[in-house]
């Protein structure tokens, strides 16, 4: 589109186009037009060698992990356990023993709320969050605070879609049990400055969750510099399967929860009196987990590492500049998150056009994005919006996959002024 190619940009460096070949599903058209995958966010597509890694495990090791004394089960179970040390060196855990592998980040921010806040919630206590919170960081904490008696805290943000850490500073107090705040926005793409957010509530003896789900594809996370207690991020987002999270968490306030689930790999000792408990990362893993998923996720995260976040990430802070340039120029195109830090998500609305009518008719030019409030319906509310339509960027997205968005949204404004 004329706006996009006319602006004036260096070369890229990184070499997309390299990397697109990787993604066989890139190749493949939709209502008889190239597909142009945006909806990263929601879920990222998979290169061939992470497809080529769960093929390889169901067709070549596929067997219970654990306990297994036959070659089959010890070659799945060390191949299980060095996805956990891939895992380990991606986020810069001190130990293999406090990742724990969960479905999703749902299902680990769900597991501390109910092991750690079961434990060490009560009536009076707060727990904070921000306005920008996807569900899965708002309801388990509702939950919480229903069965304890304990009070949620809510940090606005302002106009561009930044936390306001003042304000914040004035909620947390000695009071403050929990602080659980998203790294980067689902629905924004803001980046929040979870290192100071984590320090403050330190001071006051409060420990930190970090929902990663958005952030370990974008960025580099570092969990000891970062000093979060727990840390939770989700393997199809990075690339790999649907079905397998991690949930990181110190040592020490793992070893001393109760478990979350109970059953098999979970128990050291069982009798009809009493049970006793593995040990960490064992504790949580209750039940035969998903190998395959696990395995594969170390494989995404060979690839990724492989080709470098920190090019990753200015490969995608390239692509958004250039869009976020693009949609300066579409009029009654509003974009809603414009932080001065922000990761490669483009959210907007156009005057008088659902956004649910701009996904379809982006569809129907084989562009995908996702329509709606992106589970984050509080966010939308304090913008004062129904939904937006979000186009999100991965590595492999490329200026065509740009100008082909804004070519749609030029046909969307076209149908929808007659």
């Amino acid at each position: 589109m004329s706006q996009v190619n006319a602006l004036q940009r260096p070369p890229y460096r990184f070499d997309a186009e390299k990397w697109r070949a990787d993604f066989p599903i890139l190749r493949r058209q939709v209502n008889g037009r190239p597909l142009v995958y945006l909806d990263n966010a929601a879920t990222s597509q998979k290169p061939q060698v992470v497809i080529d890694a769960e093929s390889n495990y169901y067709s070549q090791t596929n067997s219970n992990i654990h306990r297994g004394v036959h070659r089959l089960s010890e070659l799945a179970t060390n191949q299980y356990e060095a996805a956990r040390g891939k895992v380990r060196r991606f986020i810069n855990a001190a130990s293999d023993r406090e990742i724990i592998f969960v479905r999703g980040t749902t299902e680990a921010i769900n597991l501390v709320a109910q092991s750690y806040g079961a434990q060490n919630i009560k009536a009076g206590d707060e727990i904070v969050i921000s306005t920008m919170e996807h569900h899965s960081n708002i309801v388990p904490w509702q939950l919480l605070c229903e069965r304890t008696g304990a009070v949620l805290r809510v940090v606005p943000i302002n106009d561009d879609g930044e936390f306001l850490f003042d304000e914040y500073r004035k909620l947390v107090n000695e009071r403050t049990k929990v602080v659980a705040v998203v790294h980067v926005s689902n629905a924004l793409g803001s980046i929040n400055p979870v290192k100071k957010i984590i320090e403050l509530a330190h001071r006051f003896g409060a420990k930190v969750l970090v929902d990663g789900a958005q952030a370990v594809p974008h960025l580099t996370v570092d969990v000891q510099d970062l000093d979060c207690d727990f840390y939770a991020f989700s393997s199809h987002k990075i690339y790999g399967p649907t079905g397998i999270g991690v949930l990181y968490g110190k040592a020490a306030l793992l070893n001393a929860m109760p478990p979350y689930q109970g059953g098999g790999d979970m128990i050291r000792q069982v009798t009809f009196e009493k049970s006793t408990y593995n040990e960490l990362p064992y504790k949580f893993e209750a039940g035969t987990p998903n190998i395959a998923g696990v395995i594969t996720l170390g494989a995404a995260l060979d690839y990724v590492s492989a080709i470098g976040l920190d090019a990753i990430a200015a490969h995608e802070h390239e692509l958004l500049e250039y869009a976020t340039a693009a949609a300066a120029e579409v009029p009654g195109m509003r974009l809603i998150g414009t932080a001065h830090d922000k990761a490669s998500i483009l959210s907007f609305v156009l005057d008088g056009i659902h956004p649910h009518d701009t996904g379809t008719i982006l569809d129907h030019q084989g562009v995908a994005i996702r329509t709606g409030h992106h589970c984050a319906m509080p966010l939308m509310a304090r913008f004062k919006v129904p939904a937006t339509a979000r186009a999100s960027f991965a590595l492999y997205n490329t200026r065509p996959d740009v100008d082909a968005l804004f070519a749609g949204i030029a046909k969307v404004r076209q149908m929808f002024a007659k």
